[in-house]
């Protein structure tokens, strides 16, 4: 034992000269280039003298970057997130002129603007050397990651972690992949942008799509499947008359309410209850863990805010510069890509300047940086549960469009996290099932505003008899990104007029990806169709009669084109105006409609079937928020030890002829059934957490409570061992009769 700690204490002196010597090299060239850097006295010096000078400088600045880069990132805790990070060079730069003024007489000097450049040039390439030797000596990397564990377990008070292969159950790690839908990873796997999931697939994962609810975004979605309800979020944003007040799923008093309703309804925490953490989400899970969490982000706590997870990642110099210089290389690309989709004529486009090419960098860099590197180090603390976000495709897909050369960048570094966790976990001192799943997809298509010169609002008011503006406005986006950097900038989001609509006569008019809500704030209660029919004659046939509007829901009765009517309570009526959206469109239709704070009229935009467009009501021609097209279909990848989702079924047969089901002329109904709603695969996520170590929510609300479960939609949780093995295997395999 005593040769092997005085190998490994050998091993540590030889990378630290290593990177030392790398460092001097590097200040020794920098100072032969720059003008403004020397390392020499006015009287010259010779060349063994300033050799040793930019010895002494280039340990003096690793060793005022190694004690004293925590202190200040820790005291800039509550500087906002974004300026910290633009805040690195300078901050570099300074630990640099303090590390020269260290140096005895006088023998080197730097103009600020050149120390910024030779820090944050110094800074990358020790980062990059160290790295370079720990991939190389997989030993060292190893025992590495032991010590980032046990510094954090010792942190935190608690004892050792139990070794790999001793007592201690598997923990479950879940990735979100958001906006991510079924047939995009289907596509990316196949031409090899995600070969770690593909080979995942290949080798002891399966995915299978699932359905989401008439409210296809995020807000939605994740509330399901953190906190096992998602019952009354008719869309992302929406009017609550008994407050006057727009409810705004990626604003943090909203997000907030919304997971206080979830846990009333339910009875429980929600998923991560026991020992889990939540990074990057819109909602907590119940997870004592937080970091980047919007329902949380409103809170002025110190424990509590949403940028605590900021500091584990910045307070490494080296990742700082590293995500900084990274953030502008972001910034340059969305630049570049947009200037090239103007100058060659992409159609539909939308407006990409701004402040967008901050935000697009945020969530593509800043916010994936931190989040993966709380994962890591929530795996190296060996928790239960672990629940995470990764944004970067959804935010890009908004505005470039779900496929094209933009996202299927973004799919590769995605990947190449996923890659990145899944080496960290095979460190951890545990063992981790990695599930990978996303909220909702993307459904591509031209604006309403882009296709049709008026936006949703000037369409309603013409109905009403109301003036419109001659210059059609531009509803804003409401990507979750954008959320996540007013968050962490301490910037309300929408807490102005449109957050608080006045109670007068004129309808407030919200959009929600191709999902547009019509509420009266002079009209109490939900507004009957034969009340609104009497205030505003036209507006009912104006819209359903738009060629942008698929259909209309009114007080339970869905209007279409050219006078068709079809009431919810008659059975097969819906069935069949709302065929078009797809399998499953009525009844997430008529779950909407018996919410209490549903819109006076909800409209949904038109669908094309042949080519999977809708028209959103805001400006992202890549978007989601209603039905119609790929936005609906998410996917759930699961690792074939736990128990099949529904053992019952067989899994759908595209996943093993490489086509879509919907092209099977005469398809068995048990084989393209599959998970409806979020609140489903809440449900599966529970039964696979009690898999792995006891039940982590109660399995039963209390006495009194709600049921967790939504009335028809039950699901059911067989005992474990129903998987089977292999997903997307090459067509012409025959898929496997579980029945049999």
């Amino acid at each position: 034992m005593g040769r092997g700690r005085w190998r490994t204490a050998g091993s540590a002196l030889v990378r630290v000269l290593l990177v030392w010597a790398v460092s001097t090299l590097t200040m020794l060239v920098l100072a032969g280039i720059l003008p403004d850097f020397r390392l020499q006295s006015d009287d010259g010096d010779s060349i063994t003298q300033i050799g040793l000078t930019a010895v002494w400088a280039a340990g003096a600045f690793g060793l005022l970057s190694a004690l004293v880069w925590p202190l200040v990132v820790r005291a800039l805790l509550l500087v906002p997130a974004l300026v910290l990070g633009l805040l690195v060079f300078f901050l570099n730069g300074s630990l640099l002129l303090i590390a020269l003024g260290l140096i005895p007489d006088g023998r080197s000097e730097a103009a600020p603007e050149t120390a910024v450049v030779v820090a944050a040039v110094m800074s990358a390439v020790a980062s990059a050397t160290s790295t370079a030797l720990a991939v190389r000596d997989d030993e060292a990397y190893r025992r590495r990651l032991y010590r980032l564990a046990d510094r954090r377990r010792r942190r935190q008070g608690g004892a050792a972690g139990t070794p790999r292969g001793a007592e201690a159950p598997p923990g479950l790690l879940l990735l979100q992949l958001d906006g991510v839908g079924y047939e995009v990873l289907r596509h990316a796997c196949a031409d090899a942008l995600m070969p770690t999931v593909a080979g995942w697939l290949e080798h002891g994962h399966r995915a299978r799509p699932w359905r989401t609810d008439w409210s296809s975004q995020t807000g939605a979605s994740q509330l399901g499947i953190l906190h096992g309800s998602n019952f009354d979020v008719p869309a992302f944003r929406w009017y609550e008359k008994h407050t006057g007040e727009v409810m705004v799923c990626n604003r943090p008093t909203s997000a907030a309410e919304l997971q206080r309703r979830a846990i009333e309804r339910t009875g429980h925490g929600g998923l991560l209850t026991l020992d889990g953490a939540s990074r990057g989400n819109l909602f907590s899970g119940g997870a004592d863990q937080l970091a980047l969490v919007l329902s949380v982000s409103a809170r002025r706590g110190r424990a509590n805010r949403s940028r605590a997870g900021y500091f584990a990642y910045f307070s490494d110099p080296a990742n700082a510069v590293r995500t900084a210089v990274s953030f502008v290389a972001e910034v340059v690309r969305e630049v570049w890509q947009s200037v090239r989709a103007r100058i060659r004529g992409d159609r539909p486009r939308v407006s990409r300047g701004g402040l967008y090419p901050l935000i697009r960098a945020f969530a593509t860099v800043v916010e994936r940086d931190v989040v993966v590197a709380a994962v890591i180090g929530d795996m190296l603390a060996g928790r239960s549960a672990i629940y995470a976000d990764l944004v970067a495709y959804d935010e890009v897909a908004h505005h470039s469009g779900p496929r094209g050369r933009d996202t299927d960048r973004v799919l590769e570094r995605l990947d190449r996290s996923i890659a990145l966790i899944a080496r960290v976990a095979e460190h951890a001192p545990r063992r981790y099932r990695i599930v990978l799943l996303s909220d909702h997809g993307q459904s591509p298509g031209e604006t309403f505003l882009g296709r049709y010169g008026l936006t949703l609002k000037d369409l309603v008011r013409a109905g009403c008899g109301l003036p419109v503006s001659r210059r059609a406005g531009r509803t804003r986006s409401g990507a979750e990104a954008r959320a996540a950097v007013l968050a962490a900038l301490h910037r309300p989001v929408e807490e102005d007029e449109e957050a608080h609509p006045g109670r007068g006569s004129e309808p407030v008019v919200l959009a929600s990806g191709n999902l547009g809500l019509i509420s009266f704030p002079g009209i109490p209660g939900r507004a009957s169709r034969a009340r609104i029919e009497r205030a505003h004659p036209a507006l009912l046939t104006t819209l359903a009669n738009h060629p942008g509007v698929g259909f209309l829901l009114v007080d339970g009765v869905v209007l279409g084109r050219d006078g068709a009517v079809a009431r919810l309570d008659v059975p097969g009526e819906a069935e069949a105006l709302l065929a078009p959206f797809g399998p499953g469109a009525a009844e997430a239709v008529r779950r909407t409609d018996a919410f209490p704070h549903v819109a006076d009229v909800m409209v949904n935009s038109a669908y094309d079937p042949r080519t999977g467009a809708v028209h959103a009501f805001e400006e992202q021609i890549g978007s989601h928020g209603g039905l119609g097209g790929d936005q609906g279909r998410p996917f759930l990848m699961w690792p074939t030890e736990l128990s099949d989702p529904d053992p019952g079924l067989h899994p759908d047969p595209g996943l093993h002829q490489g086509l879509d089901p919907a092209s099977d002329p005469d398809p068995d109904p048990r084989q393209v059934q599959e998970l409806v709603g979020a609140e489903a695969v809440h449900a599966v996520l529970r039964r696979w957490l009690r898999e792995a170590d006891g039940p982590q929510v109660p399995v039963a609300p209390p006495m009194g409570g709600a049921a967790a479960e939504p009335a028809g939609r039950p699901v059911e949780e067989p005992p474990p061992g129903g998987g089977n093995s292999g997903s997307f295997p090459s067509a012409g395999v025959p898929a496997r009769d579980e029945i049999r």
